[in-house]
Formats: structure tokens, sequence, C-alpha cells
């Protein structure tokens, strides 16, 4: 299916660069991969999302606050 899709010169120069490393004279096969990848990154984070809310009440005060304080100094280090 054709679409028109609008982008930036410096998008379009970067994606007939990929092509032509790729061996392509243009960038639809890139942009397909683009929007399959971007899809799929969503579907997952949704279903990740679904996951968590299902676990809500499961854990014990005490188990909920341990969780919480090592996501803490996980997120300590990470700075």
């Amino acid at each position: 299916m054709r679409t028109t899709v609008e982008i930036d010169d410096r998008q379009r120069a970067e994606l007939l660069k990929l092509a032509a490393q790729r061996g392509e004279k243009g960038f639809s096969s890139i942009v397909r991969e683009a929007i399959d990848v971007y899809i799929q990154h969503h579907r997952a984070k949704r279903e990740i999302v679904a996951r968590a809310l299902k676990l809500r009440g499961s854990f014990s005060d005490e188990e909920a606050d341990g969780l919480e304080a090592a996501v803490k100094r996980v997120r300590e280090r990470w700075r």
C-alpha cells in the first residue's frame, strides 16, 4: 500500500544513506521495518503494563516496601 509521510531533509538523507549501505535504491523497506519495530515495541510495552497491573495487591506491605527500597537503590546507581 502506498501512502505519504512527511519527513525532513535530514531524515531523507539518512534514509537514503542507509538504503545505499544496504544496496537498495529507495528507503521504503527501511520505513516498513521501522514501523514494524515501533509497533512491536509499543505492543510489548502495553503487555508489560497489563501484566504489572494484574499484580496489584499481590504483595504484602512488607514485600512492597522491600521492592520499593530495592528499586530506589538501583535508580540511585544509574545517576
